[in-house]
């Protein structure tokens, strides 16, 4: 037995399929209430073939259920593995997740909004990382939002500790997008994982950098420069370590990215 979400003990996958599977039930306002609960579980369930039923969907958020991330992760993952699902609608707070078999192959995925592509991203690549043969996944929707990960935290900080543990994925980001206009679009290479390796994240290391880096779409410059000024009267970075990026996109957009870098850390 593994310990599992919210205190929730998860059957040994390798025992489980040899009996009749049981449904794990999940309540979606452990902790924050966020919808990382969500993705976790339905990310687990794809891939020990476990089937889960969540309730109370992000129920700490101030427009709770499934917005349209969240939708189209679970999407997502249901269409990687064959999986049998019920209550996918919008604001929807409890879904079923009944999975099947998970398949390789070369798959598009498209938020309809400027919803965090990352999320979804984060939702299945440990799931495709699970199966027999190489994987490619585009993702439509926003790059850079609030209250989610950006591209660059998942280039920069999340893929190289993922990898660390056996991970073999690559990401590229193809289009910029943000909110409210969306048309970002981000690309990922997946891997199957052939060694799993035990990640070990309790000592940084020495810094050995630090950067800003600011981008701005269908706005002045002079944005970009008071971001970075501001950054730079506070915290202990150089201002020639610092970037400004004017991107293409189909609306007004801006975001400002502080990386830290240790031996062991982004």
């Amino acid at each position: 037995m593994c310990e599992g979400l919210g205190g929730v003990t998860l059957p040994n996958p390798v025992r489980e399929n040899k009996m009749e599977k049981r449904i794990i039930n999940i309540d979606g306002s452990f902790g924050e209430g966020g919808g990382q609960v969500l993705r976790t579980s339905i990310s687990l369930s794809a891939i020990t073939g476990v089937p889960v039923r969540i309730d109370n969907i992000r129920a700490g958020r101030r427009k709770p259920g499934l917005m349209r991330q969240h939708l189209t992760s679970i999407k997502a993952a249901a269409e990687i593995c064959g999986a049998k699902t019920e209550g996918l609608e919008l604001r929807s707070d409890a879904i079923s997740f009944v999975p099947g078999e998970i398949e390789g192959g070369d798959y598009r995925f498209d938020i309809g909004s400027a919803g965090g592509t990352v999320l979804v991203a984060q939702t299945i690549i440990p799931i495709l990382s699970h199966a027999k043969t190489a994987s490619t996944a585009t993702i439509l929707g926003g790059t850079h939002n609030m209250w989610a990960p950006t591209f660059d935290y998942l280039e920069r900080a999340f893929l190289p500790q993922y990898n660390k543990m056996g991970g073999r994925v690559s990401a590229e980001l193809l289009k910029y997008g943000f909110v409210p206009a969306g048309g970002g679009e981000i690309a990922l290479s997946v891997q199957p994982i052939t060694e799993k390796r035990a990640l070990d994240l309790q000592e940084r290391g020495e810094k050995t950098g630090a950067n800003i880096v600011a981008v701005l779409s269908n706005l002045k410059r002079d944005i970009a420069n008071r971001e970075i000024k501001t950054i730079t009267n506070r915290m202990d970075i150089d201002k020639s370590a610092s970037e400004i990026l004017h991107v293409d996109g189909p609306g007004p957009g801006n975001a400002v990215s502080v990386f830290m870098d240790y031996e062991n850390v982004t």
